[in-house]
């Protein structure tokens, strides 16, 4: 009896090991395996690192309506073996970054904007060879991918990359957003066969509530033209230090040492809710840039606003159980709970299928209206994301003539198919103006401001519960009625060439015009923005006499180059034109930015590992995001392998 039972205590544990490998294997084995996140399974071998990425940190200077980041993270083998660490990592939707460097000891090695496949197969060769290296690539513009080869035991590698972004006032309040970890993506797509630039979906992650496994830490130093008069952060505790009126340094308290599970989000307001209207030039070597920004005239609220029609899409996935849901419940009953008598509306509930209220969109009667917040209260959230079909199905419904269709999107965005739903909306566009609410501490920014951007919308993000009123309030007011249309700029003495945007459609938002582009030879005169609001004419003037070039502004060289690239990445999906492509990495290449077409890559001269010897691939585990729920990856599993929509296995 006793040599039964240890034979089967030895099956056990044998079987448990086959398990094991079987679920760190599965990914890339199974061939019925769609592209999917899940959670970390850790190995018990104490010669192995699973987890060598100990901190990441930033250090943002803003000035004027311009932030220069500096990120470093920090990469230390604590394991027995030589390591190559793969960490997928956010970053705004507007970043431009321009540089990277790579410390190892008291050596630095200044990173290489290439070709990505000429970055690729430098870092390969050099990684193979036992140099250390790092190699950083765009996989999503708001998603990147840092591979670092060759850290060896007890070395300690800094790899600091440096960006710059454009801050975007909306009514007078600025905002700046840290992006600190990317949400588990939904994706069908087959794993074998996926793009290279679609495989940071397979990532893993810990479980929900547990805190990330390195150190996150951010210093923001705040520098304005005009006098600061308010400054907050919800989303961390911080200490906010004033020096002068318009300047304020603010940092992470102790005890936000782990708060890299939530977007950072600092906003402020100026004196008297104003803003930093102007020009802005730089004097380059062999290009001139410049940034001009008008304030667009106040709101002024109308009652005349013709009847519309209302689309109301909401997630309802895995991804959304629990508190994302809930956040999305409060906004949508304070929506509809507001529509006029006048208005018609209909509500679309989607996750891995998709469900209509009515065939055709109801007049917003108390009945009505009553009923579609009960079906919306009723969901918990489960299953996949399949947005597309929940869009197209949307766009089908039956448009009721002589109203206006507005198409509302409550939704995570994790998703991966973020230019097929671009392509969707463009081809669209007559047929509704798409506004998007991103709901969670962490949500897919390239997504929600996409589509808003796409649809000639605007993008609302809600982190918190007690948010969804204001951000309805906010919609509200936006769509009474168009704030300035029919907008032109007469640059006077100024000569400018390559401007964006190409022309400027009607602006809605209370935020300011913003053109970028280039300019040559003499610069005097006024510039005139005109336009009209209310129906009357409206003029703003700003006169060069008193503008000069400075050596501050030289981001807005990478920040145009952003802006075409942007522009030009977004349509690639219609068409992979070779031409558009081309264009994209020589702009990556000439202004030393990080594209979709173009890495960097920094590479040590030394030999630090014998080629023969073996290295140890591990990808760095990401925190679920705050507030997100397990079910975001799914809720079937294979012994400590779960998929987020893949085919799910059990053993028994």
């Amino acid at each position: 009896m006793r040599k039964d039972i240890e034979i089967a205590g030895l099956v056990g544990v044998l079987m448990s090991l086959f398990l094991v490998n079987i679920a760190i294997s599965q990914p890339d084995e199974d061939p019925d395996k769609t592209l999917s996140p899940y959670f970390l399974v850790k190995s018990d071998d104490p010669s192995i690192d699973q987890l060598p990425l100990k901190s990441t940190s930033a250090n943002v200077n803003i000035a004027g309506v311009i932030a220069d980041i500096k990120v470093v993270q920090v990469y230390e083998n604590e394991g027995e073996r030589p390591l190559e660490a793969i960490y997928v990592f956010p970053a705004s939707t507007r970043t431009a970054v321009y540089g990277m460097k790579m410390t190892i000891g008291e050596r630095t090695i200044i990173a290489e904007i290439k070709g990505r496949e000429e970055a690729q197969r430098d870092y390969q060769e050099a990684r193979d060879s036992g140099k250390s290296a790092s190699l950083l690539e765009q996989q999503r513009p708001n998603v990147f991918q840092m591979n670092v080869a060759n850290i060896l035991p007890n070395d300690k590698i800094r790899v600091e990359l440096s960006y710059t972004e454009l801050l975007v006032p909306t009514d007078g309040v600025y905002e700046f957003i840290y992006p600190t970890v990317v949400g588990p993506r939904y994706s069908n797509a087959p794993a074998r066969t996926a793009p290279p630039q679609d495989r940071f979906v397979q990532t893993p992650y810990t479980r929900e509530g547990e805190p990330p496994t390195y150190k996150f830490d951010i210093k923001v130093n705040l520098s304005c033209g005009l006098p600061i008069q308010e400054i907050i952060c919800k989303t961390h505790k911080v200490n906010i230090e004033h020096s002068g009126e318009n300047k304020a340094f603010i940092k992470l308290l102790p005890s936000e040492e782990f708060g890299g599970n939530r977007d950072y989000i600092l906003k402020y307001r100026l004196s008297s809710g104003q803003i930093e209207s102007g020009v802005l030039l730089f004097e380059g070597k062999d290009e001139n840039f410049f940034l001009l920004m008008v304030q667009p005239p106040k709101r002024v609220n109308s009652d005349k606003i013709s009847s519309r029609e209302y689309i109301f899409i909401v997630d309802v996935s895995g991804s959304m159980r629990g508190f994302p849901l809930e956040i999305s419940k409060k906004l949508l009953r304070d929506l509809i709970a507001n529509l006029r008598s006048t208005d018609t509306f209909n509500v679309l509930l989607f996750s891995g299928g998709s469900s209509v209220m009515s065939p055709q969109s109801l007049p917003a009667t108390s009945e009505n209206i009553k009923r579609a917040i009960e079906l919306i209260e009723g969901q918990q959230g489960g299953g996949g994301t399949e947005l597309l079909p929940a869009l197209e199905r949307a766009l089908a419904l039956p448009q009721s003539k002589g109203r206006s269709r507005t198409v509302v999107i409550a939704t995570d965005g994790y998703v991966h198919v973020e230019k097929e739903a671009f392509d969707l909306i463009r081809y669209n566009l007559n047929r509704a103006n798409m506004f998007t609410f991103g709901i969670g501490s962490s949500v897919n920014r390239y997504l929600i401001e996409g589509m808003a951007r796409i649809g000639m919308g605007e993008p609302f993000v809600i982190t918190k519960p007690e948010e969804a009123p204001s951000s309805a309030e906010r919609f509200r007011r936006y769509i009474e009625s168009p704030l300035l249309t029919g907008i032109k700029v007469d640059f006077g003495g100024l000569s400018v060439y390559d401007v964006e945007p190409a022309s400027i459609p009607d602006l809605f938002a209370q935020r300011p015009v913003i053109i970028f582009g280039k300019w040559k030879e003499r610069r005097e005169g006024k510039i005139t923005l005109s336009g009209y609001s209310e129906g009357r004419p409206y003029r703003a003037t700003i006169d060069l006499s008193d503008i000069h070039p400075s050596p501050l502004n030289a981001g807005l060289r990478y920040l145009w180059a952003r802006h075409r690239i942007t522009i030009l990445d977004d349509y690639n999906h219609l068409q992979r034109d070779d031409e558009r492509i081309e264009e994209v990495t020589k702009l990556g290449l000439t202004y030393n930015l990080l594209t979709a077409y173009t890495s960097f890559v920094a590479i040590d001269t030394q030999i630090r590992r014998d080629p023969t010897g073996k290295l140890e691939t591990v990808k760095q585990v990401l925190p679920l995001p705050e507030g997100v729920p397990d079910t975001a990856i799914g809720e079937g599993y294979y012994s400590g392998y779960y998929s987020m929509g893949g085919k799910i296995k059990t053993f028994s």
